[in-house]
């Protein structure tokens, strides 16, 4: 049998916009999904930012400086994240942002940034599909009836549930492939049966052929031929 595919959707929650400027991570939040749908197992960690939380932040995620600092530091659960995550395509919301505070901490550690090439941005996908039409993952909630009523303020791990519901309806619902192409984000996501060849080493079927046999035609003049004044030979 041809192996699952496993995909992670990944959200970070953060001290403000920009880890240039000292910016932290202070929760990220992971979902398994395996043939692109939740298979509940899940990944989440509070961490501690080593520093102030700033109030536009806090009015984001509610994580407050005192809530934070007896959580881990990202260093001490950095083995288990990328055990957790492994080599699989990660699914992410502007992936841009949140990569670019995954990588800031792996500087911090001296290890080499993740790879973009397994990378999946809904973000893109979105704006391809939808030209023009806001795109945020609210609006995305929005747009697929996704129930986002419990989300008072964002967290790392709902709202990583909430975009794999979100990806989910992106790449056409429970029949992935229908209607992607490499244009989506620069994702191309391969439906079951081509992976099912790909693994066997079986071959698609040859087209079949539809162009009428000479019996065919010769059957079809002799209607046209009963008929008075044929459309056909106007």
């Amino acid at each position: 049998m041809p192996k699952p595919l496993r995909e992670i959707v990944l959200d970070t929650e953060t001290t403000g916009l920009d880890p240039a400027k000292g910016d932290r991570m202070v929760e990220i939040g992971c979902i398994e999904l395996i043939n692109h749908m939740p298979s509940g197992t899940t990944f989440q960690r509070y961490l501690n930012p080593e520093r102030d939380m700033p109030a536009a932040a806090f009015a984001v995620h509610g994580l407050s400086n005192e809530f934070l600092a007896g959580k881990p530091l990202f260093a001490e659960v950095a083995d288990d994240f990328f055990g957790f995550v492994g080599s699989d395509p990660l699914i992410i919301h502007n992936a841009a942002f949140d990569l670019g505070f995954i990588d800031a901490e792996l500087v911090r550690l001296g290890r080499p940034p993740l790879a973009r090439d397994a990378v999946v941005d809904t973000l893109l996908i979105a704006r391809r599909k939808f030209p023009g039409a806001p795109a945020s993952l609210d609006a995305l909630c929005r747009r697929f009836a996704v129930d986002s009523s419990t989300r008072d303020v964002h967290g790392a791990l709902l709202d990583a549930q909430l975009l794999a519901e979100v990806y989910l309806a992106l790449i056409g619902g429970r029949q992935p492939g229908l209607g992607l192409n490499a244009d989506d984000g620069g994702a191309v996501v391969q439906p079951a049966a081509a992976s099912a060849s790909a693994e066997t080493g079986s071959h698609a079927r040859p087209p079949r052929p539809h162009a009428p046999d000479p019996a065919e035609i010769e059957a079809h003049t002799m209607f046209i031929d009963g008929l008075k004044d044929p459309l056909w030979r106007r």
